[in-house]
């Protein structure tokens, strides 16, 4: 192991990178005008407490923004180096991090923890937690896998579409498609209609849940991109405001800002 390694897996280095992490995303947070769509969003979603809150895992750090002072949320977190910076981070926000995540094989779900983390997500909910959880399959982006649609079947606890952007942000060329909201603009946290999933599903009502719950994500996330001028950098080109010498018709590359 190099000393880059071992200095990134240290517990100091960790919580220091989160420490810098959490006060910008607050910037961020403090400096955009945030609106909610539905405005009446909270009105409905806190009787509808505890949820499960789906996310698409490019936007795991943007969601926080969502979590009142009064709102208690958990997540999962993979055991990664950069799992660690990222649990320091939302654990700044208020919200309970479980270490472990799902695999495209069987053979490595246990492995990667993520067996006993579905298993503290439904403890979590059990006991009034609401979850944030990405429905993508592990390294495909923008494909729900079946992790979100097992845990509210097993739980009893609706599916909410959410998504958190910004009219100025960061896009990189990652996995996820990972982007990060940047100070002084406007953003918008959306929110779908929920999903209840049926306990007693066979296997075509457990794949048309999965669609259903992958559909509404990105019809989530067009309509909150929309109302910050913008078209969903993954799904769609950018209709409004110039990226730096870029044409109005180009979606912002990765690593590139959207302005």
């Amino acid at each position: 192991m190099s000393v880059v390694t071992r200095i990134a897996r240290s517990r100091a280095a960790q919580e220091s990178l989160g420490f810098l992490g959490a006060s910008y995303l607050k910037l961020v947070r403090r400096t955009n005008r945030f609106t909610l769509d539905p405005p009446d969003a909270y009105d409905w979603l806190t009787p509808l407490r505890p949820f499960i809150a789906a996310m698409w895992h490019g936007q795991h750090l943007m969601v926080p923004f969502v979590r009142r002072p009064q709102d208690r949320v958990a997540t999962m977190v993979s055991r990664s180096i950069d799992g660690g910076v990222n649990t320091a981070v939302l654990e700044r926000f208020g919200v309970r991090v479980m270490r472990g995540s799902g695999a495209r094989r069987s053979s490595d779900v246990w492995a990667k923890g993520g067996i006993q983390a579905l298993r503290g997500c439904l403890k979590a909910l059990e006991d009034g937690e609401s979850v944030a959880f990405s429905a993508d399959v592990p390294k495909v982006s923008r494909r729900c896998g079946e992790g979100i649609v097992m845990l509210a079947r097993l739980s009893g606890r609706p599916v909410v579409p959410t998504a958190v952007v910004t009219s100025r942000y960061l896009q990189f060329n990652s996995w996820d498609r990972a982007s990060l909201g940047l100070p002084f603009g406007r953003g918008v946290m959306a929110f779908g209609e929920p999903i209840t999933v049926a306990r007693d599903l066979d296997p075509a009502g457990i794949e048309a849940a999965r669609l259903r719950i992958e559909t509404d994500l990105n019809a989530v996330h067009a309509r909150a991109f929309a109302q910050v001028g913008r078209v969903d950098p993954v799904h769609g080109r950018k209709s409004a405001g110039k990226g730096p010498g870029k044409d109005p018709g180009q979606a912002p590359p990765a690593g590139d800002a959207a302005r």
